[in-house]
């Protein structure tokens, strides 16, 4: 007998109006767990991250097939009388409803959270904005690259002699994403006991799940703020260490390999002087803790780096590991292809994809986290195509098509290019400097 795969949010469904990274995200995690998600992309173009890194002979991002997996898609036009009709008879019929709009485009087409709730008094809505619903930066437009450098997450990446830098990645979008599946999913278990309890649905504004960007980056500066205002310590970037923790560093090896070191626990950095044959450093009382290892930690450094240039990268990482001393090598794309500790766990997930006029078989995309049991889930689907499940959906819910949408594939769900202008648009594409 076929086990019953793990979906443990079967029967929830969601609408997802989001565009780019985050809301999407959100979006992919409730799906990745079995949720039914119908992505809304606008008619003719769709939500634009189809076409983010997109390389030469494909005609969707693979960027777009990670963040998108096991969804449908269906197209629309918010801006129109008929595709705000259709909008609220699928709300009527879901339990979340996804959206990163500008504060205020929602309820200008007439399906904000006043109208979802008339038509659906037990929705969630999950909202993601730049600086929030509320707020006097509010109605502000903003990419993730300005939500992270006003968190004061950018202040804090780089080296102390140069410039800020950015990660390269969408922080910022995928954390405000993270943030919005976790309180939609708050929201729907106090659904759940509360009907269970026998009460009436939470008040609308309890089932509103207000996400910022800068806010979602700001909740990961751990104790930024309170160092600065209980102590006057204003923090410092200070390259691949970590301020305050010592040693923990990026070190090159002979091979000309780096390896990441966390000696920095204090009955750790005793043994790890010892191996790389410093025992006076070991002994010394002024290292005896964290905090004095920090005010010497270009010395360690040193002693470590001139270590680590005498063995291949693959020997420091042998000797460190016998000897419990936390480290790795600094992977690649290859090397995450090829790990059998991702393989194990089935986190890389082959799919064949377009390429242009060939077939691209066995790409490895990102498997599904956290782990039920002992290995990922399967991912069962890539991105769909645009518009690919718009007569599906509408028939499945007997919901009357818009009488002037296109045919398949470019009638699908959300806002038109000169809607999208007035969108938060949430995310930063890969070639943007600011």
């Amino acid at each position: 007998m076929t086990p019953t795969p793990l979906a443990p949010l079967a029967g929830v469904r969601v609408l997802e109006l989001g565009n780019f990274i985050a809301a999407p995200t959100a979006g992919r995690m409730l799906a990745d767990f079995g949720a039914e998600v119908i992505k809304v992309e606008r008619p003719g173009s769709g939500d634009e991250l189809r076409n983010w890194r997109l390389h030469p002979g494909s005609t969707t991002s693979l960027l777009f097939h990670t963040i998108n997996r096991n969804k449908q898609s269906i197209t629309l036009d918010l801006r129109t009388d008929e595709g705000r009709d259709v909008v609220l008879a699928l709300a009527a019929e879901c339990d979340v409803v996804l959206e990163n709009f500008r504060p205020g485009t929602l309820e200008r087409w007439g399906i904000g959270p006043d109208e979802l709730n008339a038509v659906n008094p037990d929705i969630v809505i999950g909202r993601i904005s730049a600086f929030g619903q509320t707020g006097p930066l509010s109605a502000r437009p903003g990419f993730a690259a300005v939500a992270e450098a006003m968190s004061g997450f950018r202040n804090l990446v780089g080296d102390p002699d140069r410039p800020p830098v950015r990660v390269g990645i969408s922080i910022g979008d995928s954390i405000a994403g993270l943030y919005a599946a976790y309180g939609v999913m708050m929201s729907l278990f106090q659904r759940q006991t509360r009907a269970a309890a026998g009460l009436e649905p939470a008040p609308l504004v309890e089932r509103v799940v207000d996400v910022a960007l800068n806010e979602a980056m700001f909740s990961m500066m751990e104790s930024l703020v309170p160092d600065y205002q209980a102590h006057g310590i204003e923090r410092e970037r200070v390259g691949g260490r970590m301020e305050g923790i010592a040693p923990t560093n990026a070190y090159v090896c002979a091979d000309g390999a780096s390896v990441v070191i966390a000696g920095n626990g204090d009955s750790i950095f005793v043994r790890f002087m010892q191996i790389i044959g410093r025992d006076d450093l070991a002994a010394d009382p002024d290292l005896a803790t964290n905090s004095l290892r920090w005010h010497r930690r270009e010395e360690l450094d040193a002693a470590i780096g001139a270590w680590t240039a005498t063995l291949p990268a693959d020997e420091v990482l042998s000797i460190l590991d016998e000897s419990g001393v936390p480290s790795g090598p600094i992977y690649t794309a290859a090397d995450l292809s090829t790990s059998p500790q991702y393989a194990a766990r089935n986190m890389i997930q082959k799919f064949d994809v377009e390429a242009g006029d060939e077939i691209a078989r066995d790409v490895g995309f990102p498997g599904i986290v956290p782990v039920l049991g002992s290995a990922s889930l399967p991912i069962r689907t890539l991105a769909p195509t645009l518009g690919q499940h718009t007569d599906e959906v509408l028939r499945r819910y007997d919901i009357r098509p818009p009488a002037t949408a296109p045919g398949p594939g470019s009638a699908s769900a959300s806002a038109s290019a000169s809607a999208n202008s007035t969108s938060t648009a949430t995310s930063t594409p890969a070639t943007e400097g600011n």
